[in-house]
């Protein structure tokens, strides 16, 4: 980014806007006009990036490689969990649906991390299903390999279980968010943290694109597709965010912070 100006959002648009200035389909484009704050360090660290080179080169000889297109299903909700993935090129998004019969968007996954691994360890179906958000490549590891690789290496299901701890404190944090905010509120920390884990420093700012939806973000949320668009509005009007036909500018990151919290 060169001064003030923000690269616009890179999304197409699908479908009518519903009056928000926002696509269907989107990236999202983060600027630091109003800001200077760096890049925080992830909170999650990628499984791959804290293993040593020896069990990588371990764990990927256990598997076979699979691409999946974008939009396609690496697997779906309930089936039986027959593989562990480790995600290794792309982005991938976790939902389920709920009894109503609206998806609910659980997380996003990127390179590194790992796909699937809590069937491989209780046995029991996938939680959720997992659709690719750009052409995305895995390594594809059979569950038993997986737990006999955990077996042989303690070190690395020493590993995964504090990544799995992170995602259980994760979780209970939006659980009481989903209590204690109100639908800007929630809005704000979903963009607080895209923003936070997929911007890239450019300039005085950060920038990141993410193929999301309108009905993603309020899953994501816990709220209505409208309620969502509401709350988008009220941010643009305080002049936070800027939306357009192309989608979504991040003006004041700080502000969307505090909001947040």
């Amino acid at each position: 980014m060169k001064g003030a100006h923000c690269r616009p959002l890179v999304g197409e648009k699908d479908g009518p806007s519903g009056g928000s200035g926002l696509p269907r389909r989107l990236t999202l484009s983060v600027c630091g006009a109003r800001h200077n704050a760096a890049v925080p360090e992830p909170s999650d660290p990628r499984f791959l990036d804290v293993l040593n080179q020896g069990h990588v080169d371990a764990l990927r000889a256990l598997g076979r490689t699979r691409r999946f297109g974008v939009g396609a299903p690496l697997f779906h909700e309930r089936e039986p969990g027959e593989a562990v993935l480790v995600l290794t090129a792309g982005r991938v998004k976790l939902s389920c649906v709920t009894e109503g019969g609206r998806e609910a968007l659980l997380g996003i996954r990127e390179p590194g991390d790992l796909i699937g691994e809590m069937s491989a360890l209780d046995g029991g179906p996938r939680s959720a299903t997992a659709t690719a958000l750009e052409p995305v490549e895995v390594i594809a590891v059979s569950r038993e390999a997986f737990t006999g690789f955990l077996e042989r290496t303690p070190g690395v299901a020493l590993v995964l279980a504090r990544m799995i701890a992170r995602r259980l404190r994760d979780a209970d944090r939006k659980r009481i968010e989903y209590l204690a905010q109100d639908t800007v509120g929630r809005v704000c920390s979903r963009l607080v943290e895209l923003s936070d884990r997929f911007g890239e420093a450019e300039g005085g700012g950060m920038h990141i694109e993410l193929a999301i939806t309108q009905e993603d973000l309020a899953g994501w949320t816990g709220s209505s597709r409208e309620a969502v668009i509401r709350a988008l509005r009220a941010l643009r009007e305080l002049g936070w965010i800027e939306t357009r036909r192309r989608g979504v500018t991040l003006l004041d990151v700080e502000q969307l912070r505090r909001r947040a919290v």
